[in-house]
């Protein structure tokens, strides 16, 4: 089950869309819900984890590190910080994953 959820900095949860299949890739769930699109016209900031990628948009990911390299100590710098901005977020997200009703959920 691929469920997006919007959160605030400190980890609360603002929406929950609807459930889609879990085989949705993470960023296609984003724009069929127009999270995304939502967000950038009201100014909001996206920090995401990778599976947000490929997205155009003005969605920040951590930084991937070069095929055969290392990132920079500048590159790392930034992964860590956008970490710790995300830690409330995945703490959030984590008190979620405890309820029964989500620990349950399948659809078909």
């Amino acid at each position: 089950m691929n469920v997006q959820v919007v959160t605030d900095p400190t980890g609360e949860v603002l929406r929950i869309s609807p459930a889609l299949p879990g085989r949705i890739h993470d960023l296609t769930a984003a724009r069929t819900h127009r999270i995304i699109r939502i967000c950038e016209r009201q100014g909001v900031p996206i920090l995401t984890d990778r599976a947000y990628r490929s997205d155009g948009s003005r969605v920040t990911t951590g930084l991937k590190r070069p095929p055969g390299g290392e990132l920079t100590l500048t590159r790392r710098t930034v992964n860590r910080a956008l970490a710790a901005a995300r830690a409330p977020v995945e703490r959030g997200m984590a008190r979620l994953k405890s309820w029964q009703t989500f620990r349950r959920s399948r659809i078909r």
